[in-house]
């Protein structure tokens, strides 16, 4: 184990310490109390930026940290992992897009204050699992055809994060959309779809 990996780890601890709070509605309220109702307009917006600046520094110990490997995974093998990694981006990409890119990031609301109201989404992916973002980010972390002690220290505290956050984010789901969020949490899986149909 290097030096690193705790430092990683430490950078994502202290990431989703301040991530989770602001993503929280207390701060949200405290912000509407001191600001005005209309921060709520950009809000989401300047979280998601904050929340892309401040991973920036963590990607960068990631990559500048002393490191060393812990297995490689050899040709050809290396190659399906590299084009099962593609397809998780571009799974990705099509989960954001059945929420819609702008609303995912908050430009929707910052363009339209009339644009706050969203319907459930439950088709496409998320028709198998509810949270396809975390599932194939997970994919591309943790099939890297070389890990190294520090990919490990991302990929273990990205996990835990995601994990944790999902619980947060579907407290608010509920709060929202009520008995019909419950009753798809209660039919689909959060991160592994089913093999099998609920009951």
């Amino acid at each position: 184990m290097t030096a690193g990996f705790l430092w990683i780890l430490l950078s994502l601890g202290i990431y989703g310490v301040i991530h989770s709070t602001l993503a929280s509605q207390r701060v949200k309220l405290i912000a509407e109390r001191r600001l005005g109702a209309g921060v709520n307009r950009w809000y989401r917006l300047g979280f998601s930026v904050m929340a892309a600046a401040t991973l920036l520094p963590v990607l960068a110990l990631v990559e500048f940290l002393p490191d060393q490997l812990i297995y490689p995974i050899l040709l050809p093998w290396s190659v399906l992992t590299l084009v099962i990694r593609a397809a998780a981006i571009l799974g990705v990409a099509y989960a954001v897009s059945q929420t819609g890119f702008l609303r995912f990031f908050g430009a929707d609301l910052a363009l339209d204050p009339n644009s706050a109201r969203r319907d459930m989404v439950i088709g496409g992916l998320y028709r198998f699992v509810r949270h396809p973002i975390y599932t194939l980010t997970f994919i591309f972390l943790w099939l890297t055809p070389a890990m190294t002690w520090n990919r490990l220290a991302l990929s273990l505290g990205v996990t835990a994060y995601m994990i944790i956050g999902s619980r947060f984010e579907e407290a608010k789901l509920i709060a929202e959309f009520g008995p019909a969020y419950t009753e798809y949490r209660r039919r689909t899986p959060a991160f592994l779809p089913r093999l099998t149909r609920p009951k």
